[in-house]
């Protein structure tokens, strides 16, 4: 009766939780995406200096023999 008595306030306790989450989750997710969106642009940006940096060893290096 105990365990019984367990699940039910488990029950009434947990599901506004996760309702609550479930209500929150595309607020959450909107708010984030221009960090998201800056990220992917912080990373062209590093990958473009990569390529610009490496690129004088590529045109030395020549063409591949085979």
């Amino acid at each position: 009766m105990l365990t019984f008595l367990l699940w039910l306030l488990l029950l009434v306790v947990c599901w506004p939780l996760a309702l609550l989450a479930v209500l929150l989750y595309p607020l959450v997710w909107l708010l984030l995406l221009p960090f998201r969106l800056l990220g992917m642009a912080v990373e062209g940006v590093f990958e473009f200096l990569r390529a610009l940096i490496l690129f004088p060893a590529r045109v030395l290096r020549g063409k591949p023999v085979g």
